[in-house]
């Protein structure tokens, strides 16, 4: 049985910190080295992280100065001793066969990372009634993760630690949406790519401090940068590869002009505003015409790219409206 590195990075979360770590400790992988990284926070999430350790002899808690959760993810990163390493948001929780249920594609498969593109979250509680083991290539792996069809960060996925050192894959990029360069860069360097369907990670949707909920245009004009990056330095040079990232570009023009919105900062920001009407409409016929995206997914983004400022809104409403829903203990 393999040793699985287990990465936390933990900041501000006090409340929900308990259930992750129990459903850590419990997974039916016992060979786990669970690294706790203790980002600087303010509450009580260091001494839990404490508490834990002196319990499980498998737990190492790092503290650190707050430094971000790029930052903390590569310090555990940098300590991880596994064969293989996960990566956890500390706000979320772990069915109990979450790592063996990903070792179990490495081992079927033979590849050096796997994945699930099905995930639990407040508003999906239904686990699926058929599995399916895929083999993908780096480019199938690439694209699927950058148009996305599946969940885009890291805790829906294994990765070999001797893969990620040897082609120096981190997250010391200066953009959010750290989670899809890292993913992405990992897809084109693994030799084979696993895909299952079941769901083992409960993702939580209504923390108020997360970026589903917390509108920052910071965010947004990172991520268009990082999708920029990651075009310009990606490994599989093809044109499917080309397409993908071309369309994610698309999106994000219009992940902008949605913050804009949900910031009510036209005004200060009517250049950039006027920038991603200018590009989504530029872009709209090559995005439609070239993009791996069933019909349903296209008729959408017709509507979107003709009238991007309206369905923007008509978004937020929506968003609004499905996050005051949300109940996930």
């Amino acid at each position: 049985m393999e040793k699985v590195s287990v990465i936390v990075a933990i900041y501000k979360s006090e409340k929900f910190l308990e259930k992750l770590i129990n459903s850590i400790i419990n997974q039916t992988w016992h060979n786990l080295e669970i690294l706790l990284i203790d980002d600087g926070s303010p509450d009580g999430s260091g001494l839990i992280c404490d508490k834990y350790a002196n319990e499980d002899d498998r737990i190492i808690v790092i503290h650190k100065e707050n430094g971000g959760a790029c930052e903390a993810r590569n310090v555990g990163l940098e300590h991880a001793t596994g064969e293989y390493v996960v990566i956890i948001d500390g706000d979320d929780w772990l069915e109990l066969d979450y790592v063996e249920y990903l070792m179990n594609l490495i081992h079927q498969t033979g590849a050096e990372m796997a994945m699930t593109d099905h995930i639990f979250t407040t508003r999906d509680r239904i686990q699926i009634t058929q599995d399916e083991v895929k083999k993908l290539s780096p480019e199938d792996a690439f694209c699927m993760i950058i148009y996305p069809i599946f969940p885009i960060g890291p805790w829906n996925k294994i990765y070999k630690t001797s893969m990620l050192k040897k082609n120096n894959i981190s997250f010391s990029v200066p953009w959010s949406g750290e989670g899809l360069y890292f993913s992405s860069m990992a897809a084109q360097c693994s030799n084979w790519v696993a895909l299952g369907h079941k769901k083992i990670y409960n993702y939580r949707l209504n923390n108020t401090g997360s970026g589903l909920t917390n509108y920052k245009l910071v965010m947004g004009t990172n991520a268009l940068e990082n999708i920029k990056n990651i075009g310009e330095t990606r490994i599989v040079k093809t044109k499917r590869t080309n397409n993908a990232v071309r369309w994610h570009v698309w999106k994000n023009y219009n992940y902008v002009l949605f913050l804009i919105i949900a910031t009510n900062s036209q005004d200060e920001n009517h250049d950039l505003f006027e920038e991603c009407k200018k590009n989504i409409r530029k872009d709209l016929l090559y995005v439609l015409t070239h993009s791996e995206l069933g019909m349903k997914t296209k008729m959408r983004m017709l509507v979107q790219g003709l009238f991007p400022t309206s369905f923007a809104k008509r978004d937020l409403r929506k968003q609004r409206a499905a996050l005051a829903k949300d109940t996930m203990e």
